[in-house]
């Protein structure tokens, strides 16, 4: 079995550019579980699947340069950051090509209906907005919803990430949810 992830992060801290590599080997499989859990039954995004998200999250990460994080916990929270910012920036796209961005004249058919941006993009960018407001009220409360909805974790993973207790977790996500819902709701 391969090093634990808080010794090829110590590695990548060191500056041991293979041990990048080798620690997203190492938590391919996981990032994989988190990836089909956000995008589950494909409700949320239509145009990313699981191997897609892991990759340009992936691809992210690298581009970003150097990760500071200090041990496995850490390393999920920013990768579901990371997962969040795929899912946000591809929502955002499709939601441009709708209005015209990269518009080609094309001839009117019946068969034009599967390239329309799903009507849950247009919710994910919502959300996305929603939760830099709530944020800014109640850090905690946002990065639990960060990690359920755009990371897929459970109260349990979520309290294992951040060191809380599970109950800790139900009420953040309660108190998050009436917050949102009074962020999202139409003046």
């Amino acid at each position: 079995m391969g090093e634990p992830l808080t010794v090829l992060l110590s590695r990548m801290k060191d500056g041991d550019r293979a041990a990048r590599d080798a620690l997203f080997a190492a938590a391919y499989q996981e990032l994989r579980r988190l990836a089909h859990a956000r995008l589950r039954g494909g409700g949320r995004n239509t145009v990313l699947d699981t191997t897609a998200l892991v990759h340009e999250s992936y691809l992210r990460l690298v581009q970003t340069g150097e990760l500071t994080l200090d041990d496995r916990r850490a390393f999920f929270g920013y990768a579901s950051r990371v997962m969040r910012s795929v899912i946000v920036d591809s929502a955002r796209a499709r939601l441009a090509q709708r209005r015209g961005g990269d518009a080609q004249r094309i001839t009117l058919s019946t068969d034009l209906g599967h390239d329309l941006a799903g009507p849950d993009e247009a919710g994910i960018v919502q959300v996305h907005e929603a939760l830099q407001e709530l944020e800014l009220a109640d850090a905690r409360a946002a990065q639990v919803v960060e990690m359920r909805y755009f990371g897929g974790y459970s109260d349990k993973e979520i309290a294992d990430t951040l060191d809380l207790a599970e109950r800790t977790v139900q009420r953040d996500w309660d108190k998050a949810r009436l917050l949102l819902r009074a962020i999202l709701k139409p003046a």
